[in-house]
């Protein structure tokens, strides 16, 4: 599987998104690849409702109640969304509040991506049991190297110790030949972000990503 991040990029972001999310099923339907769109919470409701299979960027851990501007758990599910990420880089949270927002979310029925950038942190969120679990080093995050290609004895590792969860790697992911690594790896899917959503061509980026599955 592959998550594509559309974080608060122009081109991820309102109609530009829904154009995005087509891309993602297009590619999806012709390689059979699970393609995933994770979503600003201002698009979830407009690509849920043209029928995409949509997650959140990030909940927050509140209730019902007084918390102007944050993002309530149960508002992301009541517009559609399947899942959240949670502890990205760009967005980092406690433990405590990752198992906290776990707990909750999975109750609401909302599936889990947490990032880690270490293998300490990723063996201490394992133990809380997310659906899933993304190594993605802060430093490579929208770089040229991927993660993959400068970390393997990193990922092989974290695939080697966390042997519950499905593992997928992000982080400077650019080519097909990152994705072949990776799953030689280890890894069971990646999160992508700028390569595609930034890409001149997204269709075709996202095509070339996803046929790396094939190669192995």
């Amino acid at each position: 599987m592959i998550f594509v991040n559309f974080k608060t990029y122009e081109n991820g972001t309102g109609e530009a998104a829904l154009k995005l999310a087509e891309i993602c099923h297009m590619v999806e339907e012709e390689t059979g690849v699970e393609i995933i769109p994770v979503v600003q919470t201002a698009d979830i409701f407009r690509l849920a409702q043209k029928g995409f299979r949509v997650w959140a960027q990030h909940v927050d851990d509140i209730e019902y109640g007084q918390y102007t501007g944050q993002i309530l758990p149960e508002s992301v599910v009541a517009a559609g969304a399947r899942g959240t990420l949670l502890n990205h880089s760009e967005n980092k949270l406690t433990l405590v509040q990752i198992e906290e927002l776990l707990e909750k979310i999975a109750c609401l029925g909302l599936k889990s991506l947490v990032c880690a950038q270490s293998l300490v942190e990723g063996e201490q969120i394992a133990r809380m049991k997310p659906d899933f679990l993304a190594y993605e080093p802060s430093e490579l995050i929208a770089g040229n190297i991927s993660v993959s290609a400068s970390r393997p004895e990193v990922v092989c590792e974290f695939v080697e110790k966390i042997k519950n969860l499905p593992v997928l790697i992000g982080a400077g992911i650019h080519i097909r030949k990152d994705i072949e690594r990776g799953l030689g790896l280890g890894a069971k899917g990646f999160l992508v972000s700028s390569d595609i959503v930034l890409a001149k061509d997204p269709g075709k980026e996202l095509l070339d990503l996803a046929k790396g599955f094939n190669e192995i």
